[in-house]
């Protein structure tokens, strides 16, 4: 089973676009989707310095611009992505560009989203210095205390023992003098303490443009930062897209479920190298690829083929498949063959030792067949249950 995955910010480095631009067809997108954002992208993935690429409003739309022209060499056409991949994923404002390449929201309206997210964001951290630290090693439960006792949010969970601080410079100045034991504290190259409470103005602008985007259900499993839960709604893709900004980034959890999901393959799209080298330690026999340049594409390649799944989404459209959101016990709500379902009505519940997720229903229509019944284990992303969509 293969996954994609898509980095975030801070990942970003100086002239990573130039090489991707010989491809035929890459720049041409590339400039189109940098006319959609208002940005010249193109010259900030070649030619533009590191202090130009680490501003907030031009690295949020450079990294989705990126990942979603080079995730196109992936395969001869890209309508092969969506019956050769099992899941995608994105890193905080990766997800973004997961979004778009699964179908949920197109590539202009990505463009858009995440230039005014990188807009309000920045302008969220102009309000006060803040900004975020890397804390490597120590015991997860003591650097959990240390942050806390300095008022800090641990804003991205990593995991294979790392966690990012997100807070005041000051409270930030006070985990540098005062680390965990055993941890070292290395200063990030972002612009605030995004994930956290300081960037809740930008989750009011996010959510009034949300009420006007149209969205798709996702044609391949997405897997949230928020919880590790796989998702096929798009509103619910969306509305996470929205409130992701001011809450953590569970990486650790998202790769929890990749190893559920029986993942075998991962592929990070670029600027690459992060999430991969996260995947290593946490994902020990599941084979990666950072695609840090066209070089690396016969290799990709190779691993497409090898890790590919044959998925005929034509034949069985994926909104009319209700999946499980995260492993656990399933649970009816409602479950009588012949019900009529409202959209976004919870009709079965999935318990797992750590918490409890609705199954709800991505459109309205009429339960016709359970999957899955009521008390069986069941896996992230399972179909639990067939629904025949409303007419019309």
């Amino acid at each position: 089973m293969l996954v994609i995955v898509c980095p975030g910010q801070g990942s970003q480095k100086p002239g990573f676009l130039t090489p991707w631009l010989e491809i035929p067809g890459v720049r041409e997108r590339a400039e189109w989707l940098s006319a959609v954002a208002g940005l010249d992208l193109v010259a900030h993935g070649t030619t533009s310095d590191e202090a130009t690429i680490k501003d907030t409003a031009v690295a949020q739309p450079l990294l989705v611009m990126a990942g979603l022209v080079s995730m196109l060499t992936l395969f001869e056409h890209p309508a092969e992505g969506f019956r050769k991949v099992g899941a995608g994923a994105g890193h905080s404002v990766g997800e973004i560009t997961a979004a778009s390449a699964a179908g949920v929201i197109s590539a202009e309206q990505a463009m858009v989203f995440v230039r005014e997210r990188g807009k309000a964001m920045a302008a969220a951290s102009a309000v006060r210095p803040t900004g975020m630290s890397a804390v490597i090693g120590g015991d997860p439960a003591q650097v959990a205390e240390v942050l806390a006792s300095h008022g800090l949010t641990a804003a991205n969970n990593n995991g294979a023992g790392q966690v990012v601080a997100a807070g005041t410079m000051e409270q930030l100045a006070a985990l540098a003098e005062n680390p965990p034991e055993k941890a070292r504290v290395i200063p990030l190259s972002v612009a605030g303490a995004f994930h956290t409470e300081h960037m809740a103005p930008a989750v009011d602008i996010l959510s009034g443009y949300a009420k006007a985007i149209s969205t798709h259900d996702a044609r391949v499993p997405l897997v949230s930062n928020a919880d590790g839960s796989v998702l096929h709604s798009g509103r619910e893709v969306l509305g996470r897209l929205v409130s992701q900004v001011s809450n953590p980034v569970r990486w650790d959890l998202c790769m929890e479920t990749f190893a559920e999901l029986g993942v075998t393959g991962l592929i990070e799209v670029p600027p690459a190298g992060t999430l991969t080298n996260l995947a290593k330690r946490a994902l020990p026999g599941v084979e990666t690829l950072a695609l840090r340049t066209p070089d690396d594409l016969e290799k990709a390649h190779a691993m497409v083929a090898k890790h590919a799944e044959a998925r005929n989404t034509e034949i069985e459209p994926a909104w009319r498949m209700v999946i499980s959101p995260a492993k656990g016990t399933l649970t009816h709500s409602n479950g009588a063959l012949g019900t009529s379902v409202r959209a976004g009505e919870v009709i079965a519940t999935v318990s797992s030792l750590r918490d409890t997720y609705d199954v709800t229903a991505p459109h309205g229509g009429t339960i016709v067949e359970w999957l899955a019944e009521d008390g069986d284990p069941v896996a992230p992303g399972q179909p639990v249950l067939r629904l025949h969509p409303e007419e019309g």
